[in-house]
């Protein structure tokens, strides 16, 4: 397919300060502003995971300034039952929309796609404005949970029905609270489906000259294949938000059968079917493992080859992986609904494609493995982490052939077995590919180089302490301990209350190490050695400019792509890599 010719840069340099750091149109401000929100809240997230596995391996424990937050939640500093589910709520709201979707994402994404395709901008570039700040209002909205009168909301990241359609009436946070989720939930969707047709428009209508789809790098197809993945992801979600809102407030019965008690309540409800939030929620809700995943296979993709010095070993098949991913991944929706009492004929029916889906995932792990073997690895902080994601993202695969089977999840679905499984697969490895990302981009991004050691400190401490967190949740769902439990009172769980420590103070380690990060973050931003425009010696468009790059990108050069992405090692002895931009005779002279 032949590109199409580079657009002028349609909106001139910004004028004030506003326009320049606030309100911009510029990619690469915004790129950033949604890694600032994503670090935020991962902060956010990070101290409701500690205050649910304080309460966890310390059920009476006091914690400090807790009662402040909520003196209903926290009666005197200790947390009551209904209190940890509305963490436990917001923790993976946060980390699952405004940390794992943001970061590797629409951060990342933003600021390098328009760079590595050769354009000067995105294509909408209002439209891009548009999308952070409509995804920064449901941050807002969401956060504002906590502070109304009856607490943040409880029914779970997946707000189930009917316990999340039918208002106050069915207790503590499925008041305002619980509105105020599905409120801010709908919002960020408008602002994903603004990002994803500006993802989808850039890449297909705004390559430079000789940038063929072939040619683009593997963390554009990734960005790309999740931008469509997410245009159809969130068109579901939306909808299913606004009616949930509207079984909240205007009385309407889409989510709530007839004849439903509650608190000795008969609610006037009639008609609704709990099941369709759930078809609806996870016709969303699996391609969202995969629009927090496939950004970071394809940065990974991306770092490998760099450090490895040596091309990946076929960058089609991984391309032909992740677009067979993108299309699998609406065609298993229902593997998380073998206990829903749908009928188990359709259970076998959604087995069948859970286990197909493995097959381009693995082979995508045999690509990476592959361009190890034998390589001239550099280990960088960079590498480090691309090379724990493919762990973390293995161990996590290994354990999702035991929930693709019905006969086994319907044991296992409601234990710590799936929370160790969805945090390897989805929360560790999309964890590991945005540091991994960070560390590689940060020079570009910011013109000044993070502290390599402390970044090496900051891996081994990490990828030691997550294994030591969620390794031993596979023998507690093993054991029947039974997740979303704030206590563990029946006489089967106490044994394993000194393993729930053991993982708490883990946490509290890892949680700790997070500390290095922050540090190296923001001292290298000010502090920082000065980068070159290509330390890494990469060969990929964004290389090719200054660091960071000027408000064009290019400073008015329109580039011409002869190359491929990963020429790396095309003659060891002379010639270690040749950059997208380099004439096409560089090889042969």
């Amino acid at each position: 397919m032949s590109s199409p010719e580079p657009a002028v840069h349609h909106h001139g340099p910004p004028q004030s300060f506003i326009r320049k750091y606030i309100f911009s149109l510029d990619h690469k401000v915004i790129g950033k502003q949604y890694y600032g929100l994503a670090l935020i809240a991962v902060l956010a997230g990070l101290i409701l995971s500690w205050l649910m596995r304080i309460h966890l391996g310390w059920q009476a424990a006091a914690i400090p300034l807790l009662g402040k937050l909520s003196p209903t939640g926290a009666p005197g500093n200790v947390m009551t039952p209904d209190y940890y589910l509305s963490l436990m709520t917001m923790h993976a709201t946060l980390m699952i929309f405004f940390v794992l979707t943001t970061a590797p994402f629409a951060a990342f994404g933003n600021y390098l796609l328009p760079i590595q395709v050769g354009a000067e901008d995105m294509a909408f570039p209002r439209f891009n404005m548009m999308s952070f700040w409509v995804t920064f209002v449901a941050f807002v909205v969401l956060i504002l949970s906590f502070f109304v009168g009856d607490g943040p909301p409880l029914a779970g990241w997946t707000s189930y029905a009917p316990l999340s359609s039918v208002g106050g009436v069915a207790g503590p946070g499925q008041g305002t609270g619980q509105t105020l989720w599905a409120v801010s939930i709908a919002i960020f969707c408008i602002g994903q489906l603004l990002g994803s047709l500006n993802f989808i428009t850039t890449t297909l209508d705004l390559r430079t000259k000789g940038m063929s789809l072939a040619r683009m790098p593997l963390s554009t197809w990734g960005w790309f294949v999740t931008s469509v993945i997410a245009l159809l992801a969130f068109a579901a979600l939306l909808p299913a938000c606004v009616l949930l809102i509207l079984d909240r407030t205007a009385g309407t019965s889409f989510f709530s059968s007839a004849g439903l008690v509650v608190n000795d309540q008969v609610l006037p409800h009639s008609g609704g079917s709990p099941l369709l939030w759930q078809h609806l929620f996870w016709f969303f809700g699996h391609p969202e493992v995969y629009i927090a995943i496939l950004p970071g296979f394809g940065i990974i993709s991306t770092v490998l080859p760099a450090f490895a010095r040596k091309r990946i070993l076929s960058s089609r098949a991984v391309i032909g992986c992740m677009v067979s991913i993108g299309f699998l991944s609406y065609m298993v929706w229902g593997h998380h609904m073998f206990v829903s009492g749908m009928n188990p004929f359709s259970a076998v029916l959604f087995s069948l494609p859970t286990l197909i889906i493995t097959i381009p995932a693995t082979i995508m792990v045999l690509l990476w493995l592959g361009t190890l073997y034998g390589a001239r690895m550099r280990y960088t902080a960079s590498a480090l982490f691309s090379v724990g994601f493919i762990s973390v993202f293995i161990t996590g695969g290994l354990s999702g052939f035991f929930l693709a089977q019905p006969s086994l999840d319907t044991y296992l679905h409601a234990t710590y077995f799936v929370v160790a499984h969805f945090h390897f697969v989805m929360a560790l490895a999309a964890m590991f590919g945005i540091f991994a990302g960070t560390y590689f981009w940060f020079p570009k991004m910011f013109g000044r180089m993070m502290n390599e050691t402390l970044g090496k400190w900051h891996f081994w401490l990490t990828f030691i302490g997550v294994y030591c967190v969620f390794m031993p949740m596979h023998y507690l769902g093993l054991a029947g301990n039974v997740r979303r439990y704030a206590a563990f009172t029946d006489n089967y769980l106490a044994p394993l209350i000194p393993l729930h420590r053991f993982i708490s103070i883990s946490a509290f380690f890892v949680g700790a190490a997070q500390l290095i990060f922050f540090f190296n973050l923001f001292w290298s931003r000010f502090w920082g050695a000065k980068a070159t425009d290509n330390p890494w010696e990469a060969t990929t468009l964004e290389w090719s400019t200054t660091s960071p790059p000027p408000f064009d990108n290019f400073g008015g050069r329109h580039l011409v792509v002869y190359h491929g992405p990963e020429e790396y090692g095309v003659d060891s002895d002379t010639l270690e890599y040749v950059m997208q931009t380099a004439p096409e005779q560089i090889k042969t002279t």
